[in-house]
């Protein structure tokens, strides 16, 4: 049965490479800074990397990066006739240099490219055909590349750039490495037409990536599966982005319940959805599925592109209708290359066989019913699970290797070491720890044929597997940090924030990840993890001095003032409040992106509660409205001593309602700014005494009192422009002058909203970054512990009883982390299996995980 979609001849006449300057001065690029480049200019800057390559062709390995730098290196090597070997500045890309020998390595030095010629000429015999180099079988450890010409790059740029009808004016934004094969078709399809591609390396949960579309007026977003995931995740249904007009999704199976749901969000939010089909032995897309189908049709992958062909191969033991998946067209690649012997080949085949097993309906449309050859497509990742099993055997580990769109499955004979097996291609295959699951399976289900029945034995090895949830060394520093932090199961595009990082694990591993590192990468919280663990995979050299963040130090030194104040070691007051201007500052950083309200407010009232409420239960200085954090409303005996926990805790309450309500959400996503600046007008309007809410006892430490404390900090974190900022400090200087009637501490919380505005890291002697770290990271235990500790000692001794308390409450939280993580953990375990369990390696993964 064969399948072919009309249309006119692609790959035919002048290669949009060399057709860029036709498009003048129309924006091709944006780079990451924000500086358009025409066409003309990037023509200009392509010619110029094809002279620094020289006349000779040769072989150019390409570390790749969303910038400008690295389209402007490709096309000028392409413009040069070079034949390029595209890959990620990782270790791959060391692997690559040894085993293909490049003439020329345009590596990555920090942020900027850098050209190193191996030699003068060429030691290589490349085909005339040969433009393109890319990786297929993720990072299984094999050098197998798909060798591709020109002809194929023009062909399916131009079937992509029909497919999806783009127009000049559309804009793309690089949300996919340019190294993958789907996110260098983006490239090509919008060059093609002399569209814009806007550049950046941010996530899709950082705001940083929403405000680049925003601010460009980005038209078209393309997405993995797991893309789609994030953007569930951090929010994005409840958002509308009005640029957005098509999303484009492909690098593996969606669900078709979640194609469906996305189609009909767009239906209703302005945007179309495509699902594509492809592989990189195709340059990258074979087949489309038309929107008007999405939602109905959300099961198949669609029809050819224009130029291609689809025919089903028989297979045995399949159904009559259905078939190996075989495509045509002139984006079918030359082959592939094992070795540098085989640059010099040729074409070696006209048709590709997909292994997948289709059935072409009456409909026309193409749907995918299972694999025929052993290949699963994971997080973008194309595994060879052959290569994978004689990975495992070259170690001297026999296993029955499987896998489908949860993950790999490795069931192994009696005796064998699973743990070691799972760790053995985790590190192989860069994989997260989550997507891979090991046991030991003495009897293989059998099918009555006597074959191995592999969908019963993928779910045995899952329903086997135990252990627990926190990441093992086989798993980059940065993953198992975090993963050991926050109870979860990282994956290479998580973020701190989209794991459910607040505050208070933020200081740790803020800590921890300088430590690591030997410096405090910009907005870490907000980058992948798998760029964090690359970053962490060779630590650099630590200085004498530490870039610690603001937040961390505030945290840190505030609470020395509020002991120290309570002690009467020295009596500088303000602490406590510049405390809960950080708590605003961090809300805007974490539990507004990620929405994790349950766990932060947990992470603050359970102990509160609990420590409180003993307290409470053993003497006579506190009573139940202490221990329900509600005495400063209600009264009672005893002492107003935990008004802070009491203040921020209600925060918190009405901020985790009222960000339940979807308007409110979409609103601060879209006016991140602008909602707090709105909820601080009132909070003034309280705070300068023109709204009149009665008199209260100590009125600076009531939340209505203060509200305006919290929301600056909230702003402190939101402004991004200098103006912003400026504003900021000038209502900060008119509001806390006079607020307090003590200069001294009206001072130290300018000071602190000051450093929160303006200052995002402190430079630190080492050793005292090592301090700053148990102090702030222990703030909320040394606040609960030093009432009842400092009076033991601090009426003759002050500094003691300051020291004392610092150490205790360091102590008590040190002792309570293991458990409330064992607890998180159990948590995430409890989650991970509703409502069905996911593929996991030592644990389950679910995307509320």
């Amino acid at each position: 049965m064969t399948l072919t979609e009309g249309g006119p001849r692609t790959g035919v006449g002048i290669g949009f490479v060399d057709d860029l300057a036709r498009h003048g001065t129309a924006t091709a690029v944006i780079d990451v800074d924000g500086t358009p480049w025409s066409y003309t200019r990037l023509r200009e800057h392509a010619d110029a990397a094809a002279a620094q390559l020289g006349p000779t062709r040769r072989l150019v390995l390409l570390e790749a990066a969303n910038d400008l730098e690295t389209i402007a290196w490709y096309l000028g090597a392409l413009r040069g006739g070079h034949a390029v070997l595209l890959t990620a500045s990782d270790d791959r890309s060391s692997s690559l240099v040894e085993v293909y020998d490049p003439d020329v390595v345009v590596g990555r030095v920090g942020d900027r490219a850098s050209l190193v010629e191996r030699r003068r000429g060429s030691a290589h015999e490349l085909h005339p055909d040969l433009a393109l180099l890319l990786s297929t079988s993720g990072s299984t450890g094999s050098p197998k590349l798909v060798r591709l010409s020109q002809a194929n790059l023009d062909a399916n740029a131009r079937a992509v750039a029909a497919s999806l009808r783009l127009r000049p004016d559309d804009r793309a934004i690089s949300s996919l490495p340019l190294q993958y094969c789907y996110g260098l078709s983006v490239l090509h399809s919008h060059l093609s037409v002399g569209a814009t591609v806007v550049c950046t390396s941010a996530s899709v949960v950082d705001p940083c990536f929403w405000g680049a579309v925003d601010q460009h007026g980005v038209t078209n977003l393309a997405g993995v599966p797991h893309t789609f995931d994030l953007l569930d995740r951090s929010g994005f249904p409840d958002r509308r982005h009005p640029s957005l007009r098509l999303l484009t999704q492909a690098g593996g199976r969606m669900d078709p319940s979640a194609v469906r749901s996305w189609a009909e969000l767009g239906a209703v939010a302005g945007f179309e959805l495509v699902v594509m089909y492809g592989q990189t032995e195709a340059t990258a897309r074979m087949a489309y599925l038309p929107p008007e189908l999405a939602a109905t049709c959300p099961d198949a992958v669609g029809v050819p592109v224009p130029g291609g062909s689809f025919r089903l191969e028989a297979v045995d033991g399949a159904a009559p209708d259905e078939g190996e998946l075989v495509y045509a067209g002139p984006n079918v690649m030359l082959g592939y290359a094992t070795s540098p012997g085989d640059l010099a080949a040729g074409a070696t085949l006209d048709e590709l066989r997909t292994g997948d097993l289709a059935r072409i309906d009456g409909d026309g449309l193409v749907r995918i019913v299972g694999r025929r050859r052993p290949f699963v497509k994971l997080f973008g990742l194309r595994i060879d699970l052959g290569r994978v099993a004689a990975l495992l055997d070259e170690h001297g580990i026999t296993a029955d290797v499987d896998g489908d769109d949860e993950g790999v499955a490795l069931a192994l004979p009696a005796g064998a070491d699973a743990p070691a097996a799972r760790r053995l291609v985790v590190e192989h295959t860069s994989l997260p720890f989550g997507a891979v699951a090991a046991a030991v399976v003495e009897d293989l289900p059998r099918l009555p044929n006597g074959k191995v029945d592999q969908v019963a034995l993928r779910a045995l090895v899952r329903a086997a597997v135990t252990g627990p949830t926190t990441p093992t060394a086989a798993d980059g520093p940065v993953t198992a940090l975090l993963g050991r932090l926050l109870g979860s199961t990282p994956r290479p595009d998580d973020t701190f924030v989209s794991l459910g990082g607040d505050s208070l694990t933020y200081v740790e591993a803020s800590i921890a990840l300088e430590e690591r590192l030997g410096h405090l990468p910009d907005a870490w919280h907000l980058r992948p993890v798998g760029e964090l663990d690359r970053l962490g995979a060779a630590p650099a050299a630590r200085s004498r001095i530490a870039r610690v963040d603001t937040g961390v130090v505030l945290r840190a030194v505030s609470i020395v003032l509020i002991v120290a104040s309570h002690t009467g070691t020295f009596l500088v007051g303000g602490g406590a409040h510049v405390l809960f201007a950080a708590s605003g500052f961090n809300v805007a950083r974490f539990q507004l992106r990620s929405g994790s309200w349950g766990r932060s407010l947990a992470r603050v009232a359970v102990p509160s509660i609990a420590w409180i409420g003993a307290v409470a239960a053993l003497t006579e200085d506190f009573d139940l409205a202490h221990g329900l954090l509600l005495h400063g409303w209600i009264g009672g005996r005893g002492r107003w001593a935990y008004w802070f926990v009491e203040v921020l805790v209600q925060a918190l309450v009405v901020l985790a309602v009222a960000f339940r309500v979807p308007a409110i959400r979409r609103f601060e996503r879209r006016h991140p700014v602008a909602l707090p600046a709105l909820l601080l007008v009132p909070a003034l309007a309280v705070r300068f005494d023109v709204i009149a809410l009665g008199e209260h006892h100590r009125p600076f430490f009531r939340p209505h009192e203060i509200a305006w404390v919290f929301l600056l900090g909230w702003l402190a974190a939101s402004a991004r422009s200098t103006a912003q900022r400026a504003a900021v400090t000038a209502v900060a200087a008119t509001s806390t002058v006079g607020f307090f009637g003590d200069g001294r501490r009206e001072a130290v919380l300018f000071l602190g909203l000051l450093l929160l505005v303006w200052v995002p890291t402190l430079p630190l002697p080492r050793f005292a970054s090592r301090l700053i770290g148990p102090l702030a990271s222990a703030s909320l235990y040394i606040y609960l512990t030093h009432v009842q500790v400092h009076p033991l000692v601090s009426d003759r001794w002050p500094l003691l009883g300051l020291l004392l308390s610092l150490v205790v409450g360091v102590a008590v939280w040190a002792a309570v982390q293991p458990v409330q993580r064992r607890i998180e953990h159990a948590a995430a375990r409890r989650r991970a299996g509703r409502p069905v369990p996911r593929m996991a390696g030592s644990t389950t993964w679910s995307p509320d995980t």
